[in-house]
């Protein structure tokens, strides 16, 4: 337990005014909507725009079920996709492009426009993303050229390369009323900004067209100035790093609030030398914008570095980047996907291809927050959280800098001091308190007795009115001067703000309980509180106390321009909140499932047999498979959804051969790191053959086959072909089968287990660290399951419409 100071105190200075003009890029006059970035944030439409951008590989994943993913990814709250064009998928053989099938990148960007989601193009020609060569194709080595500089014969190869891209985009910039409002050139290209000038202009020429040009910026990239915008990253982990046991040291930096915004971590292994200088000597930020297109939805397992990324990693990350200033929230990756298996040679990078780290050869879940065969992950819905937030307010937190407490850290070690941050405008008097008290692997303490003192506008807010303890693992984003509705103020809250809308006519703002804090508000003097709260009056305004967050906590207030609404959710629902269109007006969803908005349709996802789903405001009656209800939960109406269709099956699996020799142990790449088994090691794993029945197929959703193992990797097999493969690291393996149902039921799925060789070094997290051991003695199949998903559609009936 860490007592906190008696008052932990900051002073929001006035910012200067953002430097605009200077940047070559945005949207010309007469654009359907004029995008536009200055030194602070992106405008759009004349009205800041903080990005929320999610990564999904179109080319990674079966182009029949990119839809129902680019919904899921919006119900996340995304509202920017970012995506890669690997060079050596789409020219694999020199001279015959293919944009067919799964690589049809003008169907996905349509399927985008179609759903109101934004694109964010990184075309390469070097792309990295884990595949082969960075992308690049095999022929280009014997091209006689000097990739990614300005050779003209490389240049000459690429500038076909673009041309064909550009055919494919054509029409579909923002500019011309389509979805693509920013390209980036290259990948993790240091000391060449002359090379990226030279691949925009040639990506122009070319006919690509966007507002924004990007560029990766970590590792003190050097970019040309004022060309293209520098965008950062952080991950909770780092595959990367040798098999040393314990954390990553330098990921410590993205757990506090700081105004620095390079990474020198980030893909460190694959530069000759390092950068000089540390992270905060990065070039002039007072150009640019803080932005991010690789914060960590999670982390890669290689095979001698496996990383475990629970939920609150992900999470803390994210909140302390906003809380650190970004304006653009870019995750990598956001959705996990598969490698390619229909290219002549592996399209992973590994040894075998001078990369210093060896990748599994098909799986690239990434422990995303929606996995390589679209499992939503707790990642996700607490991810939501912020992203309605950032939804909601996210105009105003864009014009709000970064500022820092009078007592911060004094390095990555220092786990003692509270960390804490506010944005804010000083002009307007208001701003958001951000809190983080998480970090990975090594926890924070409980801090007793805090309480924050922010002089703001001319005024002094003491947040909250008595002093709180702030529990190790809790992070969260408190407002202050934040207006509710109808002109109702409230000085400072002690929840944390999710959504506003309107309900029945009547704004309502929602917040969210913090963990082991009992939600107050100070609203202005003088307005009426009904409703389950406590209510004392205060020289400085009205004091709301509500001691039981929930679905009960709807608070009237009523001030000199009419009443608004205050709804306080608990800790357990706010991962939840879902805010929706649907029939006609917009509404609250809770749903521990993920939940769409299609049309007329509301579609949940779901392995469980029986779903809550509760909606505010309600439909006169919902119609749907399994639908029992409506019932009252507090302000909000309930329907339970049970089971109909296939159940959960336990399939019969036939050992073929128990016994498994680990194959020897390997070391390769420039660093010696330990190597996967190859192909012909797994003729001596242990075999186990699944029998899929064809009616766990009955139902439209996926079908994920969940293993439990004990050995160091594991393959599955359908017909005599890999499908999948995995890298043990302590959570089940999940395999999806609709994709490849037809072979399954033929075929079934035979499983090949290898043990780990006791010479290998490869790093697990403690938390499985006895399952690697295991690992060392033998391979066994623990349990198997067939767990079908459903997609339950809900439609409403009667009246409810606006």
């Amino acid at each position: 337990m860490q007592e906190a100071p008696a008052m932990l105190s900051l002073h929001v200075h006035e910012p200067p005014h953002p430097l605009a003009g200077h940047l070559a890029m945005g949207s010309p006059r007469g654009a359907p909507e004029v995008l536009a970035v200055d030194s602070r944030r992106v405008l759009r439409a004349g009205r800041p725009w903080l990005p929320v951008m999610g990564e999904f590989h179109f080319s990674r994943y079966p182009a029949d079920e990119w839809r129902e993913e680019l919904l899921k990814i919006r119900a996340g709250g995304v509202d920017l996709v970012a995506t890669y064009l690997f060079w050596n998928q789409h020219e694999e053989q020199r001279g015959s492009f293919r944009f067919d099938g799964s690589l049809d990148v003008r169907r996905f960007v349509g399927l985008c426009a179609d759903l109101d989601l934004a694109v964010a193009m990184r075309i390469g020609p070097w792309s990295h993303g884990e595949c082969r060569r960075g992308g690049f194709p095999d022929w280009l080595d014997g091209a006689e050229c000097s990739p990614r500089t300005d050779d003209p014969a490389y240049l000459d190869l690429v500038g076909r390369y673009y041309a064909r891209i550009a055919h494919e985009l054509r029409g579909l910039s923002h500019d011309h009323g389509g979805p693509v409002v920013s390209v980036q050139v290259e990948n993790e290209l240091y000391d060449q900004p002359g090379h990226l000038a030279t691949l925009r202009r040639m990506a122009e020429e070319a006919g690509i067209s966007a507002p924004l040009w990007t560029a990766t910026a970590w590792g003190a990239a050097q970019i040309p100035p004022d060309e293209l915008l520098p965008l950062y990253g952080g991950y909770p982990e780092a595959f990367w790093e040798d098999a040393h046991p314990g954390w990553t040291r330098e990921m410590r930096r993205h757990y506090f609030f700081t105004p620095i915004r390079d990474d020198h971590a980030i893909g460190a292994d694959l530069r000759p030398t390092a950068p000089t200088g540390g992270p905060e000597n990065s070039p002039d930020d007072r150009r640019y914008p803080y932005a991010t297109c690789e914060l960590g939805g999670g982390m890669a397992v290689a095979y001698h570095r496996r990383p475990l990324v629970p939920e609150p990693d992900v999470t803390a990350l994210a909140l302390t980047k906003l809380g650190s200033g970004s304006a653009w929230q870019g995750y990598y990756l956001y959705h996990g996907c598969s490698q390619r298996l229909d290219h002549a040679v592996p399209n992973q990078e590994s040894h075998a291809t001078d990369y210093p780290n060896d990748l599994p050869s098909v799986t690239y879940d990434f422990q995303a927050p929606l996995g390589e065969f679209g499992q939503v992950r707790p990642s996700f819905h607490a991810l939501r959280l912020q992203h309605l937030f950032l939804r909601d307010s996210g105009a105003d937190l864009a014009d709000m800098p970064l500022c820092l407490p009078d007592n911060v850290p004094d390095g990555l070690d220092d786990r003692q001091t509270l960390r804490w941050s506010v944005r804010a405008d000083g002009s307007r008097g208001s701003g958001f308190l951000f809190v983080n008290n998480h970090q990975p692997h090594e926890p924070l303490p409980d801090h007793e007795g805090a309480q924050f003192r922010v002089e703001l506008a001319g005024r002094t807010l003491t947040v909250p009115d008595e002093p709180v303890t702030v529990p190790s693992g809790a992070h969260f984003v408190w407002p202050l001067g934040y207006e509710v509705g109808r002109g109702i103020r409230l000085a400072w809250a002690a929840a944390q703000p999710v959504t506003r809308l309107e309900i029945g006519g009547t704004p309502t703002a929602v917040f969210a309980a913090t963990a082991g804090v009992t939600p107050r508000l100070l609203l202005p003097a003088g307005v009426e509180i009904e409703g389950p709260a406590q209510v004392g009056n205060r020289p400085d305004g009205t004091l709301v106390t509500v001691p039981a967050p929930g679905t009960d906590a709807l608070l009237t207030v009523r001030g000199p321009h009419g009443p608004v609404t205050l709804l306080v959710l608990n800790e357990r629902q706010a991962p939840q909140v879902n805010r929706m269109h649907l029939w006609g007006r917009d509404r609250l969803v809770l749903c521990d499932d993920v939940v769409l908005a299609d049309g007329a349709d509301m579609r949940i996802h779901t392995t469980a047999d029986s779903v809550d789903v509760s909606l505010l405001p309600a439909p006169d009656a919902l119609t749907g498979p399994g639908l029992a209800g409506p019932a009252a939960d507090g302000a909000f109406t309930r329907w339970t959804l049970g089971r109909t269709g296939p159940q959960p099956h336990d399939p019969v699996v036939t050992c073929v051969r128990a016994d498994a020799v680990a194959a020897p142990a390997r070391t390769g790449g420039a660093h010696g790191r330990a190597s996967a088994p190859l192909d012909a090691d797994f003729e001596r794993a242990s075999v186990h053959r699944i029998t899929v029945p064809p009616d766990v197929f009955d139902d439209d959703g996926e079908v994920l086959l969940r293993v439990r193992y004990t050995g160091d990797v594991a393959r599955a097999y359908i017909g005599g072909r890999l499908v999948a493969d995995h890298f043990w690291y302590g959570p089940d393996w999940e395999i999806g089968l609709r994709r490849f149902a037809a072979g399954a039921v033929r075929h079934g799925v035979e499983l090949r287990l290898l043990p780990l060789a006791p010479a290998s070094r490869v790093y697990v997290d403690a938390s499985a660290s006895d399952g690697l051991k295991a690992a060392r003695a033998g391979t066994s199949l623990d349990a198997v399951s067939l767990v079908p998903l459903r997609r339950i559609s809900l439609l409403a009936r009667g009246a409810g419409h606006d």
